[in-house]
């Protein structure tokens, strides 16, 4: 067994299952109860998306073969799974950073992506066929949401575009059935570039898809696709899925990302939102691409909820599977 480490699952979920807390009483008997079933944002989820963890499943999609591996990180997304088809959602919209876009923010409206995409640092590992379905009317409604709320935004309508690694990790990771309708968004690179002021545009775009997709009265999922530190290994040692390998990269950046999740944990999500710089100046995380607080803006960031499913190491960098579940909220 690796030494992959593992977060117990948020501590305040009682108050979700039990109705209240000191603070929260429990609704009286006679109190009408939300439409848990009623569109909007149902979830939010932070879904990494290393290679390694489609690649260990051995789907027939994808060409390599693999012993396994990451079984912690992929076990938690095997209870995700289950999660998302009791919520029964119209569509996942993904944000993921790398489909980057040097100019504004891209919208897929292509009808029906399909292709093979091949992971550029890791083709060993992912060379995957992939068919899905756009819900182009919600894509082209959130461009125009964007573009009215001040974005540079484009519809991307190219037949035959190949679909980035990330997006199509993240997404079989999330639906391996591939039977959810998608909408994919692009990361505009100026976070890898400038500086984390730019994850205020992200912001905006978050809102932007929130607005689209009240307004057509979808149930949906949004998922931001980024692992949390992001220092990793220069070189493969032996064989891929050999789990004596895996640690994180060092003790800092570990020590960093439970700073982070404390707070998912906790539902403090004010204090995440003013700390996601700082994790990313001392951990190089991969959020700087803005996926997490694209996804957090969309759900209105949220108090109180918050679900850290698990964390592991993937080539040294520290990936979380979390969920915030909205039904209730909406």
């Amino acid at each position: 067994m690796s030494s992959v480490f593992k977060v117990p699952v948020g501590d305040r979920t009682w108050q979700r299952r039990t109705g209240g807390s000191p603070g929260h009483p429990t609704p009286a008997a006679d109190e009408p109860v939300r439409d848990c079933r009623g569109p909007g944002i149902i979830a939010g989820i932070l879904a990494p998306h290393p290679p390694q963890l489609l690649y260990a499943e051995n789907p027939s999609q994808n060409e390599p073969t693999s012993e396994g591996g990451w079984e912690v990180l992929r076990w938690a997304y095997e209870d995700l799974r289950r999660r998302i088809r009791e919520m029964e959602p119209d569509v996942i919209v993904l944000h993921a950073p790398h489909w980057i876009t040097m100019v504004g923010h891209h919208v897929n409206c292509v009808p029906n992506p399909k292709g093979f995409s091949v992971e550029p640092i890791f083709p060993h590992l992912l060379r995957y066929r992939y068919d899905f379905r756009t819900d182009v009317e919600l894509a082209e409604a959130i461009a125009d949401q964007a573009s009215d709320d001040g974005l540079v935004t484009r519809k991307m309508r190219n037949e035959g575009v190949r679909v980035d690694y990330a997006t199509i990790t993240a997404l079989h990771l999330l639906n391996p059935d591939w039977d959810i309708p998608v909408v994919s968004l692009s990361a505009n690179n100026n976070p890898y570039f400038y500086s984390t002021s730019s994850l205020d545009q992200m912001e905006i775009l978050g809102e932007s898809a929130r607005k689209a997709i009240e307004g057509l009265g979808r149930r949906a999922i949004v998922a931001g696709s980024n692992s949390l530190s992001h220092l990793h290994w220069e070189r493969e040692l032996g064989l891929p899925e050999d789990m004596t390998y895996e640690h994180a990269y060092n003790h800092h950046q570990y020590r960093w990302d439970m700073r982070l999740l404390d707070l998912i944990r906790a539902g403090r999500t004010r204090e995440l939102r003013e700390m996601i710089p700082e994790h990313i100046q001392q951990t190089e995380s991969e959020t700087k691409a803005g996926s997490l607080s694209w996804m957090l803006s969309a759900l209105g960031w949220p108090e109180d909820v918050g679900e850290v499913l698990t964390y592991g190491t993937v080539i040294g960098t520290g990936n979380a599977v979390c969920l915030w579940d909205m039904r209730g909220r909406q």
